[in-house]
């Protein structure tokens, strides 16, 4: 039999750490959790449970991921956002794998994840497809998250199952948290990796996304929430390269007035 640390990350996630919590409880022999600062209830109710959050500042997803992994005691771990909550089949095949022996240090496991917008299932959140399977459950000794600040996942592992169950990913439950992330994952973006800075090509780009992403992928069968989700990737697609292009427009601005005020300096 073998130990696991379940790895949880939270930031003002009241509305479902008590859908969270009790199935990750059933699994964990320890439990870790990192805060980013939650101003609402969310260390309360962790404490509810028994459990003391750690602060660290957020950087990004991955970092913030590697960072309660290394607080893990035990090599196996599972990682799980505050957002999502495991189903009684997951749980059941974590506890029949801790039964069975301690498997190779590269072996790794997903898990189904189904994402659900605006408290409606989805079929498609740019850039993934629902459901995915993102993997979640492996030795911190052999992988971990990468660096990407976007969109990241765990790197290192050897081979990887998929296991039976699924997870519900309830992101984005209001038009506010929708655009305030879609800010923030456009910013990060900008600045952590090379965009090529053009409006023509982000116009070109929302136009691709709004038809494969909204008309192709049939999310506009979905009403509403399809307009959000399509509306999401449209507007993503274009602001990436919108902000290179003002990031890089700014920095030509200031080396123009740089170079001038050097001129008149001498």
């Amino acid at each position: 039999m073998f130990k696991i640390t379940v790895c949880l990350l939270t930031f003002n996630s009241e509305r479902l750490l008590h859908d969270v919590i009790p199935p990750l409880l059933i699994i964990a022999d320890e439990v870790i959790i990192v805060d980013s600062g939650s101003t609402d209830n969310t260390v309360y109710i962790c404490q509810s449970y028994g459990l003391s959050p750690v602060f660290k500042k957020y950087g990004w997803h991955g970092e913030q991921m590697n960072y309660a992994v290394s607080l893990a005691s035990n090599d196996w771990v599972l990682c799980i956002d505050s957002d999502e909550i495991l189903d009684p089949d997951t749980v059941n095949t974590i506890l029949k794998l801790k039964t069975d022996g301690e498997p190779e240090p590269g072996m790794a496991w997903r898990i189904c994840r189904h994402w659900f917008v605006l408290g409606e299932k989805v079929r498609t959140i740019y850039p993934v497809s629902s459901p995915d399977y993102p993997v979640r459950l492996f030795n911190r000794k052999q992988a971990r998250f990468n660096n990407r600040p976007v969109d990241d996942q765990v790197e290192g592992f050897l081979h990887s199952e998929r296991i039976p169950g699924y997870v519900r990913h309830d992101t984005f439950h209001t038009l506010h948290e929708l655009f305030n992330k879609l800010n923030g994952y456009t910013t990060r973006l900008v600045q952590y990796q090379t965009i090529r800075p053009s409006i023509g090509r982000g116009v070109i780009s929302a136009i691709g996304a709004f038809f494969k992403w909204y008309l192709f992928s049939g999310a506009w069968r979905q009403g509403r929430v399809g307009v959000a989700t399509g509306l999401y990737a449209t507007v993503y697609s274009f602001l990436k390269y919108f902000k290179a292009w003002y990031q890089y427009q700014d920095e030509r601005e200031s080396a123009a007035r740089e170079q001038t005020d050097s001129h008149f300096i001498k």
